[in-house]
């Protein structure tokens, strides 16, 4: 059966997570007709091999650590389906999350991109949607985070009470995000310019401005294991995100770039864009 839809994997270092993930889309296939892409980058724990041994699995290996954006391209490029699914290596995907998700896009067809909610390991709700990235928002977002994560009553009940609401939205998260393949081809695909970071954002901001919409919807959930490929190398994933984040500025907020790049110098962090390649 030719299938309807391409679920791609970037896989890094990564291998116990891949497996996980691996395992619940075995144990609970999505009835979408589909095949699965893993684009290894280059890593040096075998998880390429784990995936190869997996029957109905196609392996991509770049053969260096691209970044993420680039691998999800590989993924694309080589797949066929109507749809996409970009699929975090670290999340687990419940018995019929998937399907709901097809089922949400597919019935708008003004609906370009679809994100689920997400979960972590102990069931807390991650902030996995939001407003076009900018200095206030990127502040908003952080406090709002912190304080949720402290416990705050009034703040744990507005972030519950968003991500049980379906919504239009800026954004989605590329942990687990469903896009039409024409959409995809439209926007030109994710832009490589960032290598790990803000390019979901990018690119929801790029499909929004070609016409179509970006859904968040509660009907569907997964788990996403957020920060173990963070917690395992902070002060190289803190670069990414701040080159990424540079990156993002000079992009979309031309004006405001200088100011972060003083910013990053003041606290040190300046040389990290440089370094980081």
């Amino acid at each position: 059966m030719t299938p309807r839809l391409a679920i791609v994997i970037v896989s890094f270092n990564a291998r116990a997570d891949l497996e996980r993930c691996l395992d619940s889309l075995r144990t609970a296939p999505p009835s979408t007709p589909h095949e699965i892409v893993v684009v290894d980058n280059a890593s040096t724990d075998a998880s390429a091999d784990v995936a190869r041994g997996r029957p109905g699995i196609r392996v991509i290996e770049m053969g260096r650590n691209a970044g993420f954006a680039a691998a999800n391209n590989a993924g694309i490029r080589t797949s066929s389906g109507e749809l996409v699914l970009l699929l975090n290596s670290d999340t687990i995907v419940p018995a019929g999350a998937i399907d709901r998700l097809v089922d949400r896009l597919l019935a708008d067809p003004a609906v370009g991109v679809a994100g689920p909610r997400i979960v972590d390991g102990d069931g807390r709700v991650e902030r996995s949607f939001g407003p076009m990235i900018s200095p206030l928002n990127e502040a908003r977002q952080k406090a709002i985070g912190r304080l949720y994560d402290a416990g705050v009553g009034a703040v744990v009940r507005h972030v519950e009470a968003t991500t049980r609401r379906e919504q239009f939205v800026d954004w989605v998260s590329g942990a687990c995000l469903l896009v039409r393949r024409a959409v995809a081809q439209d926007v030109g695909l994710l832009d490589e310019r960032f290598f790990l970071y803000t390019e979901d954002v990018d690119f929801c901001h790029a499909v929004r401005a070609r016409g179509y919409r970006v859904l968040f919807t509660p009907a569907a959930e997964i788990v996403h294991l957020r920060g173990k490929s963070r917690a395992s190398a902070p002060k190289a994933a803190n670069a990414a995100y701040r080159r990424s984040q540079l990156a993002f500025y000079e992009k979309h907020h031309p004006r405001w770039a200088p100011l972060l790049r003083w910013y990053l110098r003041v606290r040190g962090e300046a040389a990290a864009r440089e370094e980081g390649g």
